[in-house]
């Protein structure tokens, strides 16, 4: 997933905690190959970002909705993942973990905390590469009062890799020239989650939630998307998105209070 958007901090940081206690699951478990030599001796969550890890920027952003207890999806240099974050007693929050032995891909790891997981009424899912502020009380209220519901997606506007000339069609005349602009016609998957434990009667024990579970539960009316427009949002894939994310939130934000 490539791209980012912001707006004002102000109007997209929540007001209100949820009032159950919830866990949120980290997928922390990828290679990060676009992210070479960088994610040679790390995996892509311990990347640093405006000088924290992404997986730090997301402690602070799930400790603001009230949730201090997390579980790490681990594959790829587990060991690493363990040795810096530890039990999350340093970041005040706290932290357990769940072992890929092989890549299972993103529906195989959550299936993989299954144990940990499907004794919650609902728990987060958080890819590993996303730093947000998106409001996760949104996302709770969307799905708290079904019984239908086993999901919900936030979805932000798909961010443009490109600038965009405006021109007129007849004379060939530029109008404008737009530099990367936010397409507020076309939604995309944040990367964030929530999900209630019937999630696990759908997921394989290997392969991507995105191909293998969404479409069957979009067919079944049993997932919901929840539209953040004004939100922060960005996903670290490449070297330019790390770029990218370090000039947003320096011009947008104080780098070190923007969950706080």
């Amino acid at each position: 997933m490539n791209g980012g958007q912001s707006a004002d901090i102000k109007n997209t940081l929540p007001s209100l905690r949820w009032e159950n206690l919830v866990k949120a699951l980290i997928l922390a478990g990828g290679l990060g190959k676009r992210l070479r030599p960088l994610t040679s001796d790390r995996p892509k969550p311990l990347v640093p970002v405006a000088g924290k890890p992404i997986m730090v920027w997301q402690f602070e952003w799930l400790r603001k909705h009230g949730i201090n207890e997390v579980v790490l999806a681990v594959g790829y240099l587990k060991e690493r993942v363990m040795d810096e974050i530890g039990s999350g007693r340093k970041f005040n929050i706290r932290v357990s973990y769940v072992v890929e032995d092989e890549p299972l891909g993103t529906a195989g790891a959550v299936k993989n905390a299954e144990s940990v997981l499907k004794r919650e009424e609902y728990f987060v899912v958080l890819n590993g590469d996303v730093i947000t502020n998106i409001e996760l009380t949104r996302m709770f209220e969307c799905i708290k009062d079904s019984t239908d519901l086993i999901g919900a997606i936030a979805v932000v506007p798909l961010p443009s890799p490109y600038g965009i000339i405006h021109f007129d069609e007849k004379t060939g005349y530029i109008k404008k020239f737009m530099e990367k602009p936010v397409l507020k016609e076309y939604w995309i998957n944040a990367g964030v989650y929530v999900f209630t434990p019937r999630i696990f009667d759908y997921l394989p024990e290997k392969g991507d939630i995105e191909r293998t579970v969404f479409p069957k539960l979009a067919e079944r009316k049993q997932l919901k998307a929840v539209a953040f427009e004004g939100a922060f949002w960005k996903s670290i894939d490449t070297h330019k998105d790390i770029e990218e994310a370090e000039k947003l939130l320096a011009r947008n934000f104080n780098a070190q209070n923007i969950f706080k």
